[in-house]
Order: C-alpha cells, then structure tokens, then sequence
C-alpha cells in the first residue's frame, strides 16, 4: 500500500541525505500530525507519549519484602505516586499468582510465584557520575516459601502496532527474567494457535552480554522449539545488561524488530503479532527451567529512567481486520506534520520533520525538496 511504500523510501533518502539533529525544531506533541520512526523498518504511528522516572526524589523509598505469599499479593501501591493520574491513567501494577498452574503439567515451576505492588518502587540513583536522580525499580526476590515478583501492563489494551524504547538495566542474581513484551489477552493460553506475543527477555542466567528475543509461540504442541520465532544475540559493542542502555522494540504488521543503543539487533517475521495487544514489564522467576531457580535470600532487579512510546491504537471491534487499524488508515495525505523521536538528541521530545510553517520548511533546506521527490515517488510506485 502507498503508506508502506512511502515509508520504505524515507528510510533510503535518509541514507543519502545524513542531517545535523539540529535541523529540526522541537515542536509540542499536538503540533504532530504522525510520528515516522527511523530504522531498518520505518513506520508511522499517530500518538506519543513519554514516561520520566528520573526525577522523583519525593517518592524514593525502598520498601522492605514481605514475607507471607497472602500479604505480598494484597499490598497496596507503596506510595501516592502510584495512586496518581500521572501513572493510574497509563500503567496498573499486577497481583497475580501462578497457584493455578504450580504445579502442572503446562509448566516446570518449582516455586510459587506471587507478583506484588510492594515490589514496584523508586530509588536514589546512586550511581557513579549518575546521569538521573531517581529511577523505578522492579523487584524480584525468592523468600523461603515462595518467589516475590513484580509486573505492570498498560491500560491501553488495543495497541496495534508501536516504537517503545525504555532507558533500563538488569542486575541481581541468577535466576530470574526481566523482560518487556506485547501481549494478546487470551481465554486459553494453552491453546498456543490463539498465542500472539513478542518478547524481549533478559535471563540471569544465561551470559550477561545475551539476550533473548521471541515471536511467541516458541514451542509447538510437540514440544521442540520452533527455531524461526527465537534469537539468542549478543549486546553490540562489547558491553552487557548490567549496564544502563536503550532498548527498543519495534512491532509493525510485518516484523517485530529490536535495538540497543541505536543498533539492530534482531528482527523477526516469523508468527508476527496481528492483533491488538497490552504492552507488559516484568521481572519475576518460578523456579523453572527457562527463568532457573533462584537462592533463597536472593534478588534481581529491572531498573527504568525512561520509557518512550509512539504508537497506533485500533476501534476495530474485529481485531483480525488490520486494515481498521489507524497504522493502515495513514497515508502520506493523511501526515501534514511528521515528526520524529529519533532526529533529536533531547530525551522524550519531538521535532518536525516536514510540514508545518514555511519557515521551517525554509530551515530544513534541502530536506524540504527531498520530501517533495519521495512524495512523487510514493505516488509513482501505486501504478
């Protein structure tokens, strides 16, 4: 479709034509028509937002661990923050447990998992040189009688197709997984035909510089893994999860793609989620063969400066539809303003790409013609 190919051509006039950031003007989220993302596979997304958990001194606590699998699961948030607008309108912070399933014959488990709000908090960065005051914390820890875990998922349920970056590390103990995932919410999950998830997880156990990436299912009802959905990468540049780093994920209808600091890492076609879907943060364990089995009296943590989002939600009461999908509705007509996330190097702002007054267009120079020939373009390669 035009939208597609128009994207496509952008990418490669913006390997030809390498611009300064500061040819762009920092514009306010309402003065954005569409969001163009850069990368190997560029989309457009029609909504930002940008969460900052580098400033929040007035909520940095640690909160002790609770020890009673009962009271860990009914905790409430640990300070007003999380009761705030702010957070309440975008994340809800999970409970649940995996006594359903613990044990089974679905799972391997071999601790009782209880996620916890208690376990969902702010610290001092007290990092050398820290570049933040504050960052958010997100616990894992096995107690004598159970593993304590923790996870928040978006209240947007029908994201359908996105760009999330999120500024983070992973330390701790082996044994545990800290991930970043978009997720259909299933009636059956064992039924791995309904299945639709792409995964970014990091496991404590593997090597620090690894990580895994995943089109679930990876694993069909035979129980050998399906090869094509997975990849085991090593982190560019010679460094590891440990360290602070901008992991992106990039879910568009033909592929979910991921970076780090900039870099491709993975990308993978294979059983691509269709359909719209929460988006989901965890670290957690259970004891089992894929998160290992953690020391009792021990710990791991995902830690988070930053989240950023530019994505596409869907009213499609048929989700298998995706032409309903404001991602396929867009077309170049459609984005009288595109603007970027990437073309700047100011955290969680956008600058105008195209459009807009004529004197940005007069600034941007060249720019302004080789959006006008890719336009032409576009129009070409629908006949």
């Amino acid at each position: 479709m035009v939208y597609s190919r128009f994207s496509r051509l952008l990418v490669v006039v913006f390997g030809l034509a390498p611009l300064s950031l500061a040819a762009f003007q920092e514009v306010s989220n309402d003065q954005c028509n569409c969001f163009l993302t850069n990368g190997s596979r560029a989309d457009f997304f029609t909504t930002h937002k940008f969460f900052d958990y580098r400033e929040k001194t007035k909520y940095a606590s640690v909160p002790s661990l609770i020890d009673d699998p009962d009271d860990s699961s009914d905790a409430g948030p640990v300070n007003d923050y999380f009761y705030s607008k702010e957070w309440a309108d975008s994340w809800s912070i999970q409970n649940w447990t995996n006594v359903g399933s613990f044990p089974s014959n679905v799972s391997d488990a071999t601790a009782l998992m209880v996620n916890s709000r208690n376990n969902v908090y702010f610290e001092k960065n007290n990092d050398e040189n820290a570049d933040s005051s504050t960052f958010l914390t997100m616990r894992t820890a096995r107690l004598d009688n159970f593993q304590t875990a923790s996870e928040f998922e978006s209240t947007i349920e029908n994201y359908h197709y996105l760009s999330v970056r999120m500024y983070a590390r992973t330390i701790g103990a082996p044994g545990a997984i800290t991930a970043i995932f978009t997720y259909k919410e299933i009636a059956n999950n064992s039924d791995l035909a309904t299945v639709q998830e792409s995964d970014l997880e990091i496991r404590t156990i593997d090597p620090s510089n690894r990580i895994q990436y995943t089109n679930q299912p990876s694993y069909s009802a035979m129980g050998p893994d399906v090869q094509e959905t997975t990849k085991n990468v090593t982190i560019p540049q010679e460094r590891d999860w440990t360290n602070w780093a901008v992991y992106r994920m990039d879910w568009s209808p033909e592929a979910t793609t991921w970076y780090i600091n900039g870099d491709e890492v993975a990308s993978i076609s294979f059983q691509t989620p269709r359909d719209p879907s929460l988006l989901v943060l965890n670290a957690w364990s259970d004891g089992g063969s894929w998160s290992g089995n953690m020391s009792v009296g021990e710990a791991a943590y995902l830690q988070i400066q930053w989240i950023d989002i530019v994505y596409n939600i869907t009213d499609s009461s048929d989700s298998n539809d995706t032409t309903d999908s404001q991602n396929s509705k867009r077309d170049e007509q459609s984005c009288i303003n595109i603007c970027s996330i990437d073309e700047t190097d100011k955290i969680g702002t956008q600058v105008l790409l195209t459009g807009g007054a004529s004197s940005i267009l007069g600034n941007m120079g060249s720019y302004a013609g080789i959006i006008s020939w890719v336009c032409v373009l576009s129009m070409v390669t629908t006949f």
